[in-house]
């Protein structure tokens, strides 16, 4: 609400009529004259200033309308643009981002809907790895075609079975076919959150073998330089040689001789003996 003012004009009728009343009865030829006729207008103007005065009243405001009315177009523009996606100038990776987006979301209502604990559990597990899954092939594109069957038949086949599973729990009949498929699907999420999680290590795969080269020549290089866990390389110092013990002198002075005994007889030859002996 607006509030607004509306003098009103009597006062200054009555002013009118001051001067047009006093200058028939006294024309004005004096400075004084001026000074009179003045001093009762002021005074006719405050009495009816006094008789009718400034009307006070609220209406609304024309503005207010036109700034509600700007502010929402404002905000539904805000809105738009935050609806409308980002293209990265990829059509294929615009499209994943619009499928991830719808993907999560129907994620998180199925996770509402179903009350079961352990299964709410496991679908926030499934939830988190496809984000995971889903951001990593968005920052690295040339990997786009190691998702194709994840995209084109395991999360949508996830996503059915799980809305089976809401329709079959709201339906409120313990049934053999609604129990027997029901339980099946419980048993068989394990299985589902196991593939999830082993897409999102297969991506990593090329960097897995990438690093694994890496550290093989790291730790090549570092045992050739000493080093690794063993210490530093420390250099062998060359084998001192042995001191040398000196040799003993061989004696060169010249040997004596010795003659064989005198007294003692030479040996007769075998052939003499053999002689005596036949005769």
């Amino acid at each position: 609400m607006t509030t607004f003012k509306k003098r009103s004009v009597l006062p200054i009728y009555a002013i009118a009529l001051v001067w047009v009343i006093f200058t028939l009865v006294h024309p004005l030829y004096k400075v004084s004259d001026y000074v009179t006729v003045i001093l009762l207008s002021a005074i006719v103007f405050l009495v009816a200033k006094g008789i009718w005065p400034t009307q006070r009243y609220e209406l609304p405001d024309p503005n207010a309308d036109l700034e509600a009315a700007a502010e929402e177009d404002t905000v539904e523009e805000d809105a738009e643009k935050e609806a409308e996606p980002v293209s990265t100038g990829d059509p294929k990776i615009d499209a994943l981002i619009q499928e991830k987006d719808r993907a999560l979301g129907e994620i998180r209502r199925l996770n509402h809907a179903i009350s079961d604990p352990k299964l709410s559990e496991q679908i926030n597990d499934l939830e988190s790895t496809t984000a995971k899954i889903l951001d990593h092939v968005i920052s690295s594109p040339e990997k786009l075609p190691q998702i194709w069957k994840f995209m084109n038949y395991y999360l949508p086949t996830t996503l059915k079975i799980l809305n089976a599973y809401d329709r079959m729990g709201a339906a409120g009949v313990a049934g053999e076919n609604i129990g027997g498929t029901m339980e099946r699907i419980e048993t068989m999420m394990d299985t589902i959150v196991s593939s999830f999680h082993k897409q999102l290590d297969a991506l990593f795969r090329d960097e897995a073998m990438d690093i694994a080269s890496d550290i093989t020549v790291m730790e090549s290089l570092l045992a050739q330089e000493g080093l690794n866990n063993e210490g530093p390389m420390v250099e062998e110092e060359a084998p001192q040689p042995e001191p040398s013990t000196p040799e003993p002198e061989e004696d060169t002075s010249p040997t004596e001789e010795h003659d064989p005994d005198p007294e003692k007889p030479d040996p007769e030859p075998e052939s003499e003996e053999r002689d005596t002996t036949e005769r």
